[in-house]
């Protein structure tokens, strides 16, 4: 897994070159602006929602002693919660609606590094209300799944020393996810939706190294949430193409196996 977890992360490679290359970035302004606005109500709802739930954990707090600094942490662990919890359904948020902006985007990636493929792999055609009505049926998929293995590792953070470990692996299961949503860009234009969970929980490592990356750009103020779909989708594209032309062992007609150099 962990080979696979480096060939997600070294997918990001020239990508920049390549959107520019392709003239993807036209595809890319209204999921940008969706991004930011999504992004945008997370953070609102952290800053809003903060105090209220931490009135909700004061109450578990019966002394008088220490009340203040008990409210003060809670606040604390409010907010962090509400941006944690906020992070699972921004991303799934965003990948959902941008599905019928982003199919189009890995075709142009399919059509560039594969040029013979497309006459010897299987391809759907699908619309982009049903591109959409896929990408909110697997991200809600995985919201589920998400939440409820976040939420139990993220209180299980909270513990002294063994907590770094517990957070960890809830940034690795959102990351998951993440390269999940980004992969099934491609995968939703190959195969049906019980074939693509199948490939993805095959490929893993592709998967999470992908989703890292997604992840630590959101760290990025602003520009993060503005850039991050560009980028990943276009790294998730080129590691998917790779790994499905991969294992279905495609020969084209010249008698050489396709490769993307992702180095």
């Amino acid at each position: 897994m962990f080979k696979n977890i480096i060939k997600g992360l070294k997918a990001y490679a020239d990508g920049f070159a390549l959107i520019g290359k392709l003239k993807l970035w036209q595809f890319f302004m209204v999921p940008m602006a969706i991004s930011f606005f999504v992004a945008a109500m997370v953070v609102l709802a952290a800053y809003g929602l903060s105090d209220n739930l931490a009135n909700l954990i004061d109450r578990l707090w019966i002394w008088e002693w220490g009340k203040e600094t008990f409210h003060d942490v809670a606040v604390w662990i409010s907010a962090i919660s509400i941006i944690l919890l906020g992070f699972i359904l921004y991303k799934h948020a965003v990948m959902a609606l941008s599905a019928p902006f982003m199919s189009p985007v890995s075709e142009r990636i399919e059509k560039h590094f594969y040029p013979q493929a497309r006459n010897h792999v299987q391809h759907r055609d699908t619309t982009n209300m049903e591109q959409l009505w896929r990408a909110v049926r697997i991200n809600l998929r995985n919201i589920l799944y998400e939440f409820s293995i976040t939420i139990p590792l993220l209180l299980l953070s909270f513990i002294p020393v063994v907590g770094i470990f517990f957070t960890i692996l809830a940034f690795v299961v959102q990351a998951y996810y993440a390269g999940f949503g980004n992969m099934d860009y491609t995968l939703e234009r190959h195969f049906k939706y019980r074939d693509s969970v199948n490939f993805v929980k095959r490929n893993r490592g592709i998967a999470i190294g992908i989703g890292t990356i997604f992840m630590l750009m959101l760290f990025i103020p602003i520009l993060g949430v503005i850039l991050v779909l560009p980028f990943s989708v276009t790294a998730a594209s080129r590691a998917t193409l790779e790994e499905m032309i991969k294992e279905e062992n495609l020969q084209l007609p010249d008698g050489k196996n396709p490769q993307i150099n992702l180095s």
